[in-house]
């Protein structure tokens, strides 16, 4: 049976330009892949699927918060590639989960865990819930040499841990980091928004 898979990584951890990858090397063996990207995300234009390193290419198919997928649109198919898959609705990931079994189509989804307050995405807990695969796409904190675990949001050069999940950004709003760094930057911040008073570390 074709599995459905979730690689997932920090801001900056190549997902993008993996899934590009694997979209090319299943073209050049003449296999018929379907790109897919929520429309929502529109950072790199409305329907481009592109990455830091300058890879890009269209996406096949947008998903909306109402979208239903239907099977008898994937027969034929060799594999069906999902960026961003965080953004999705856990509706659309259950209809992902459907596709693996028929018409039985592999499913890469690529996307992020959690968010700026490292709670999960819904799209991700649920890919988190039915994945046949979980894999991490690692890279270094920006600060030091331990792997990023975390995205630190930041407004105006400062870390924050205010606005909506969902907020659109690349380099200038957003940083890959490891838990000392993210504690380290939000702690206060928690604690300020709670009235605590914080002990020295």
């Amino acid at each position: 049976m074709a599995k459905l898979y979730f690689r997932y990584g920090t801001m900056d951890s190549a997902k993008s330009m993996n899934l590009l990858a694997v979209a090319h090397n299943y073209r050049k063996q003449g296999k018929k892949v379907l790109l897919v990207k929520p429309r929502l995300d529109t950072r790199f234009g409305a329907t481009k699927i592109s990455s830091r390193s300058g890879l890009e290419a269209e996406a096949d198919l947008m998903i909306e918060e109402d979208t239903v997928l239907d099977p008898r649109d994937f027969v034929g198919l060799d594999c069906v590639l999902v960026d961003e898959a965080q953004f999705l609705p856990p509706t659309v990931i259950e209809d992902l989960r459907r596709i693996t079994v028929d018409p039985g189509v592999p499913v890469i989804c690529y996307g992020l865990r959690t968010d700026f307050q490292t709670k999960l995405f819904p799209g991700a807990r649920r890919l988190m819930e039915l994945a046949d695969g979980i894999e991490e796409v690692k890279v270094t904190c920006q600060y030091c040499q331990k792997k990023a675990i975390c995205n630190l949001r930041f407004v105006n050069g400062t870390p924050t841990l205010e606005g909506p999940q969902i907020q659109l950004g690349a380099d200038e709003h957003y940083a890959p980091v490891c838990w000392a760094h993210y504690d380290e930057a939000t702690r206060h911040l928690a604690a300020e928004k709670s009235g605590a008073v914080l002990r020295p570390s």
